[in-house]
């Protein structure tokens, strides 16, 4: 039988040892090159947590080598375990090794790794991980994204082109969530009507203003493009464009614009011209057959012709060019500040083939070489990291980490009787997860990104692709949702409506034109909290690119700690009532437990027993975020 020491650290994250690759457990240069040496540390806590003996492993060259680590200071609550890392491969991998002898001398071993502590056997895929160069500009990890989908956020009222395609809606027309139609419906938002409400974007305290695609297409949501060429003149042309991002820059919110390196729409002069046509310049941009008249369409839709990357002319134009299509729009006059890649977990493979990382490397040199800083985020529906080494997309706007596992935390116990929807999956929603679960499910998603990758990850409650959330969450679980968001490593990306808790059964339902001066179509007025977390993310770093370590995680209730050296931030999150809780020495606050950074719902109850611990409990759903003394680098 094991002994209590084994036990306790077993028992939960307040036990374990601790380490995350952020600047408090990673010593050395922000941006380490190949052929440096690191110092990497690893948190333990003192008494039942404490190993006897630490060792780091590293990867080089794909051999695992094991270096002893010291005692490297403490504060009488945990101690710290240092070792050097040798920077030997363009992404170090890294994990520990842990001996533990319990309280009748016999010894145990644990592995630690970026997916937690083990007593077995892991496999490399979830070791800790470094990337040489290619840092994240400041700017990306400081964002808050505010997506809009232009046909849905603003009419200005400007006459605008028709096509054949649509079907013209009102305003106030109910938006049809599946059918024919459904791809249809235009509403007339455009360019003009997103600059006339910049300022309910500042009064949010987004930074970044993300548009889904405005170039001409055969739907309202443009992902079919015709044409990279021009701005779709139904949203108001180029002129629109340069407009809006110079009132967006005047107001110091960067731009952010939706490219489609999967495919184009079959309507695009580049296929219309190919198609039947095997002599034309462009016909090796896609996969036709020998006579042109067959080709890969992406997920076999026929609208949806697939690009074929093995085409140098195709890479010339789209990315190399002086005025190729991902150079164009950052230049003058336009001045886009980035792209966010449609489908960039699809882009470059068919098959066997597999170009992925060779085009987002190619499009971040480029992109990097134009317009230094620019940022370059990839949409990816499952497992991402494989796809992020860190010198390629910098992030990734993705479900499977963040989205997708914290829906199931905080998922209604019975799912809705109709439409229900999770992710595409045959279920009626979201299966209900603990909150170790949620955890798990988290890290393992995460464990396979840098630290600086994780930064400028986009965490979304949900997209114009997604449901809403509210729909699937508990009553208050969207604001709980948007606690977490706010207070993890990441990008908080924020769809229009979110802010005034809309519904939506699936994406397209989601798509709602936004409710202006409509209070009755609501499903909560959420402007304050979403404005509130905005600031508080921007008054303390720690919610930045603090460090992220769990501290309890059962049942109902969350708790990590946000650490930095200019503070550090205490998050509390339960979605149920919680009793009494002793956090031991885990968690330590700053100051008086009664002055909390954010309160939701006043059902969270922080106190400081008479030996200093903290304490919490919750009777419902609610949050309470504090000041807390930080450990790492910064003790």
């Amino acid at each position: 039988m094991p002994g209590d020491r084994m036990q306790g650290i077993d028992s939960g994250p307040a036990l374990q040892p601790h380490h995350d690759g952020s600047p408090a457990y990673v010593l050395g240069p922000a941006a380490p090159q190949l052929g440096g040496v690191l110092r990497v540390r690893l948190r333990v806590p003192a008494g039942a947590g404490a190993p006897a003996a630490v060792w780091l492993r590293s990867l080089r060259d794909g051999e695992p080598h094991l270096e002893p680590a010291g005692k490297a200071g403490g504060d009488g609550s945990h101690d710290f375990f240092e070792a050097p890392l040798p920077m030997v491969n363009p992404v170090q991998r890294y994990r520990w090794y842990l001996q533990y002898p319990d309280a009748a001398g016999e010894v145990g071993y644990r592995w630690f790794n970026a997916a937690g502590l083990h007593r077995r056997d892991v496999p490399d895929a979830f070791d800790f991980r470094i990337h040489a160069g290619h840092p994240t500009p400041d700017w990306i990890k400081e964002s808050v994204m505010y997506q809009v989908f232009p046909d849905r956020f603003a009419n200005s009222g400007a006459d605008k082109p028709r096509a054949g395609w649509m079907v013209a809606c009102d305003w106030d027309t109910a938006v049809r969530g599946t059918g024919p139609e459904t791809s249809r419906q235009f509403y007339g938002g455009d360019l003009p009507g997103i600059q006339g409400h910049l300022g309910h974007l500042a009064d949010l305290g987004a930074t970044v203003l993300y548009l889904t695609p405005i170039f001409p297409a055969a739907s309202n949501h443009r992902y079919d493009a015709s044409s990279f060429d021009e701005v779709d003149p139904m949203l108001g042309g180029d002129a629109a464009l340069v407009s809006l991002v110079e009132a967006a820059h005047a107001r110091g919110l960067r731009v952010v614009g939706d490219l489609t390196t999967n495919h184009t729409g079959a309507g695009h002069h580049w296929f219309v011209d190919a198609y039947r046509n095997p002599g034309a310049s462009t016909g090796q941009y896609y996969y036709f057959n020998e006579e042109h008249t067959e080709y890969e369409a992406w997920l076999g839709v026929p609208s949806l012709p697939k690009l074929n990357w093995n085409s140098a002319a195709l890479r010339e134009r789209f990315i190399l060019a002086d005025d190729s299509v991902a150079v164009r729009w950052l230049k003058a006059p336009f001045n886009l500040d980035g792209w966010r890649i449609d489908v960039g977990n699809m882009t470059g493979r068919r098959g066997s083939e597999d170009l992925n990382h060779e085009v987002a490397r190619m499009l971040r040199q480029r992109i990097e070489e134009v317009k230094p800083g620019a940022m370059l985020l990839a949409e990816s529906t499952s497992d991402a990291a494989p796809d992020v080494p860190g010198d390629g997309w910098q992030g990734v706007v993705s479900y499977s980490n963040f989205t997708r596992p914290l829906w199931q935390w905080l998922a209604r116990e019975e799912p809705p009787e109709q439409n229900g929807w999770f992710f595409g999956l045959p279920q009626p929603g979201p299966a209900r997860l603990d909150a170790a679960d949620f955890v798990a499910t988290h890290r393992e998603m995460s464990a396979g990104f840098s630290w600086e990758v994780r930064l400028a990850n986009a965490n979304a409650l949900d997209t114009h692709d997604t449901a809403r959330a509210a729909s699937h969450m508990i009553d208050g679980g969207q604001e709980l949702a948007a606690c977490v968001q706010f207070a993890f490593p990441g990008i908080p990306l924020v769809f229009a409506g979110d802010e005034f808790g809309l519904h939506g059964f699936n994406g397209e339902d989601s798509r709602t034109p936004m409710p202006w001066g409509a209070p009755e179509k609501w499903g909560k007025d959420l402007r304050p909290l979403y404005a509130d977390l905005a600031a508080l993310r921007a008054g303390h770093r720690a919610l930045i690119d603090g460090s992220l370590r769990w501290i309890a995680a059962e049942g109902n209730l969350l708790v990590w700690v946000r650490e930095h050296s200019t503070g550090s931030v205490l998050c509390v999150v339960a979605r149920g009532p919680v009793a009494e809780t002793n956090l031991g020495a885990a968690a330590q606050l700053a100051g008086d437990p009664g002055s909390a950074l954010l309160a939701l719902g006043n059902a969270v109850d922080v106190a400081v027993d008479e030996t200093g611990e903290v304490t919490v409990g919750a009777s419902g759903p609610g949050a309470s975020f504090h000041l807390a003394k930080a450990t790492g680098a910064w003790s």
